[in-house]
């Protein structure tokens, strides 16, 4: 087997990073990566992820060039473009449409979870805005609502792009807010969830207990 050509900057915590993760190993091509784990926050930049990189994003990925890619969507459309099975983004027409919403959706969710972790865990305990953090759940519980009403049975046909971003998502959640108590209010999307969080690739993905 020849030597990984790229090089995947990541978190093992991070959502972003998992969507990433999940799709190499569904597509086959985690063998075509170097996986090197960095540690970053809003207030830790990284230098070597911050090269080529200025925001300093995970989870950036260095292709053989030495050309960098950041943001996970970016990401995960070039890396969907280099194996040979079926797409997971569909290439065009109304499909390609609405998965690529429904996974915005997905992230709409967890930049909302992230942005929660960062003010009630990083910031300092009296400079907390409560009503940000109530806004934020509200975003959470809104999208999850739809999901549960108007997309989970086509969540259910494919395990593509839409399928693993609300997975990382929800996976975030459980991992992040383990008291918010979703699948009693979300039972559809529970059962969804149980049946996809048993595939190879989300077990191997799993974030550190």
């Amino acid at each position: 087997m020849s030597a990984p050509s790229m090089t995947l900057y990541y978190n093992a915590a991070s959502p972003f990073a998992r969507k990433v993760l999940i799709l190499l190993h569904e597509t086959g091509q985690t063998g075509r990566v170097n996986f090197k784990p960095v540690n970053v926050t809003p207030v830790n930049p990284h230098p070597e992820v911050c090269h080529d990189n200025p925001c300093g994003k995970i989870p950036a990925l260095c292709l053989a060039d030495d050309n960098v890619l950041h943001d996970s969507r970016v990401i995960l459309d070039y890396l969907d473009h280099q194996h040979v099975g079926n797409p997971l983004i569909p290439r065009d027409g109304s499909a390609r449409w609405r998965r690529l919403t429904l996974a915005s959706l997905a992230d709409a969710v967890l930049d909302a979870a992230v942005l929660n972790r960062y003010e009630t865990f990083l910031r300092p305990e009296e400079k907390r805005w409560d009503e940000w953090v109530d806004n934020q759940s509200e975003k959470i519980s809104r999208s999850l609502a739809y999901f549960e009403t108007e997309a989970v049975t086509e969540l259910s046909a494919h395990f593509d792009i839409a399928s693993i971003s609300l997975a990382s998502a929800l996976g975030y959640l459980d991992f992040r807010q383990p008291n918010l108590g979703w699948r009693s209010r979300y039972p559809r999307l529970a059962n969804w969830y149980y049946e996809v969080s048993q595939r190879p690739s989300m077990l191997e993905t799993q974030p550190p207990a």
